[in-house]
């Protein structure tokens, strides 16, 4: 008869060790898994601001070259290629962004001069495109902050 040469203690894991592991591991899976998630929803919203904050600073080269900015009509599109209709752009300088950018949602940004909280608003609907929300739905704009 051939004995093992490890002691009885040390030859593996029991069931009962096992499963306990396992539903630690379950515990915090639970805890960790609801923050991690919630991270691509802030790094969604964090890009809108910093793609907001770009074509702000293009709307304010576009204003200094030409005294105003674009009105409405002639939209964020005003910064890639020379607007049409007033108000006149006598000084175009363009283009002031390669591209316009789209938000994390694919959904073109907004644009309203005169803005409801300022000069001028740019702002995404968020993730339901529509006008409102709370949380990832709600709007994004350069009012925020």
């Amino acid at each position: 008869m051939s004995r093992s040469p490890f002691p009885a203690s040390s030859r593996g894991f029991t069931l009962i060790e096992i499963l306990v592991v396992v539903v630690i591991l379950g515990i915090l899976a639970a805890i960790v898994v609801p923050r991690v998630m919630q991270r691509p929803a802030e790094a969604r919203i964090t890009r809108v601001k910093q793609d907001i904050a770009g074509i702000t600073t293009a709307l304010n080269l576009y204003k200094l070259d030409n005294f105003r900015y674009p009105g409405n009509d002639q939209g964020l599109q005003a910064l890639v290629s020379k607007p049409s209709g007033q108000p006149e752009a006598p000084n175009w300088k363009g283009p002031y962004l390669d591209r316009l950018p789209k938000d994390p949602w694919n959904q073109p940004y907004q644009y309203l001069q005169p803005g409801q909280h300022g000069e001028i608003d740019i702002f995404s609907y968020g993730a339901d495109g529509r006008p409102g929300g709370e949380g990832e739905n709600a709007d994004i704009g350069n009012w925020g902050d």
